[in-house]
Parts: C-alpha cells; sequence; structure tokens
C-alpha cells in the first residue's frame, strides 16, 4: 500500500501536536503513581507489532534503537523535568525548555527517518522508531518514578513516613 506524498509529515506532525498538548495538560495536574507507570505500560503493547514479520528489525539494531533512546535522547527529557512538592500534592514543574527538546527531539526523529527509510521498509522503520521512543519513555519515567516515590516518602512537616 502506498500513501499519498506528504502524509508522513502530516501525521508526524499531528503526533507532535498531541503530545505537545498531552505534556502542556499533564504539567496542570498533579502526578501520581499511576500517571507515571500506566504510559509506559500501555506503549508496551506495541511490542506487540513484532509479531508481524514485516515489522522485524535485527536484535542489535533493536538494542542499539533501545540505548540511543534511553541515554541520548531521555537526557534532554531528564534535565528539563523535576518533580515538586505542593502541599500534599506532587507536581511537575514547567521548565521553558522543556517545549525546545520536545520540538528538537522531532526533527532529530524526522531527519532520521528520512535517512532509514532509504535502506529500510515503513515498517521496519516504525519498528526501529517505536524501540527508540520506548528507551526515552522508560528510563524518563523511571526517574520520575524514583523521585516520586522520594518525594512521597517525605511528610509535609519534613519527616519520613
Amino acid at each position: 500500500m502506498q500513501l499519498p506524498p506528504g502524509t508522513s509529515i502530516f501525521v508526524s506532525l499531528a503526533g507532535l501536536a498531541g503530545v505537545t498538548t498531552w505534556r502542556l495538560r499533564e504539567i496542570r495536574s498533579a502526578v501520581s503513581l499511576k500517571k507515571i507507570v500506566i504510559p509506559p505500560l500501555g506503549m508496551a503493547t506495541g511490542f506487540c507489532m513484532f509479531f508481524v514479520a514485516a515489522f522485524r528489525i535485527p536484535w542489535s539494531w533493536a538494542a542499539l534503537a533501545f540505548f540511543i533512546g534511553a541515554v541520548a535522547l531521555a537526557y534532554p527529557l531528564l534535565l528539563t523535568t523535576r518533580l515538586v512538592r505542593q502541599g500534599d500534592s506532587v507536581m511537575m514543574q514547567r521548565s521553558s525548555a522543556f517545549l525546545a527538546v520536545l520540538f528538537i527531539l522531532a526533527a532529530i526523529r524526522f531527519l532520521a527517518r528520512g535517512y532509514f527509510d532509504t535502506f529500510l521498509t515503513a515498517q521496519q522503520t516504525a519498528g526501529l522508531f517505536f524501540i527508540l521512543a520506548f528507551g526515552m519513555i522508560l528510563r524518563w519515567r523511571a526517574k520520575l518514578l524514583i523521585d516520586f516515590r522520594r518525594l512521597t516518602a517525605i511528610c509535609p512537616d519534613g519527616s519520613t513516613e
């Protein structure tokens, strides 16, 4: 199946708009254990795509994509995300650089996709970038979980539970 020209760009921009909107709304509400853990668990269901042979890539490529996502691409997210305690709630502190980081990461993915599309099928490229994004999200959410547990172990009066 051949998609019309520009479809990939349109879908990528729609995804970026969705992530940006979700992220801005997420900052306004209190962080909970569920809000930290459920996104990577839900995203993990995407690994079912690899049951279909067209999406499969070599294990070494998958490991490298996960590593790049978890180490290089997660780093800016880790630097621009901070949890703070406000009364009885834990809130995500807004960083002015976070949106810029999102747009830069989207640009990197877009440019890299153009390169990978020259020697991989669209399905293999999708699988590769899914693993890359999963590595990035998993490390970021793991750090948020550690920070959340640390902040919720402290009572409002400063003592530990």
